[in-house]
């Protein structure tokens, strides 16, 4: 707990000291309307990988995705999501013959990597995806956990599952990338899979 609560203030930390400052939540998002774009369902459509070959956030959704990301809504929304999967495992009929594996990703779903969205270099939003600055950033590996990710992780080993890591990252970075892990309590895994 104690780690947990050091990673979640480092992390508030580094987002206030960024000009995503600007964007802390105040009472919530609403599903803000700008223009003729409702951001509300601009995020829904992005989380179900129903929109396609988008490369930034919309300008006018920008503070709508801070403040959810950074609010109240989207930790609820993960510990909900989490949950969900622990009940879901939970019914499942283990055999118990070292076979039942869970596969979780990484960035974004046990690894957060809003504190480099949030930063100067990257302007929350603004700037399309930058692949060298990313890399830059996995090499920190400074990446706090995504809220619910770790609990149901460790649910999950109690249950008797192995676990499986998969990343779109580059093996090139299997060190920081491990090493990020391992830190915030990623402690044991079957397989360590990189792009």
């Amino acid at each position: 707990m104690g780690l947990s609560f050091l990673i979640f203030m480092v992390t508030i930390a580094t987002v206030v000291a960024s000009p995503i400052h600007l964007l802390m939540p105040h009472s919530g998002s609403n599903g803000l309307k700008h223009s003729n774009l409702n951001c509300m369902s601009w995020r829904l459509a992005v989380e179900t990988d129903n929109l396609k070959g988008w490369t930034q956030i919309p300008t006018s959704c920008v503070e709508y995705v801070g403040h959810y990301m950074l609010g109240k809504q989207y930790r609820e929304d993960c510990d909900y999501v989490f949950s969900e999967a622990y009940e879901y495992a939970k019914g499942l009929n283990l055999t118990g013959d070292g076979k039942d594996v869970w596969v979780f990703d990484i960035d974004e779903t046990t690894l957060s990597n809003i504190p480099y969205y949030a930063s100067d270099d990257v302007a929350f939003g603004y700037i399309p995806y930058n692949a060298t600055k990313f890399d830059e950033w996995v090499t920190k590996a400074a990446a706090p956990a995504v809220p619910g990710a770790l609990k149901l992780y460790k649910q999950l080993i109690k249950l008797g599952f192995k676990i499986v890591f998969l990343t779109g990252t580059r093996e090139a970075f299997t060190e920081p990338r491990t090493r990020n892990m391992i830190n915030i309590g990623y402690t044991q895994w079957e397989k360590f899979i990189l792009k």
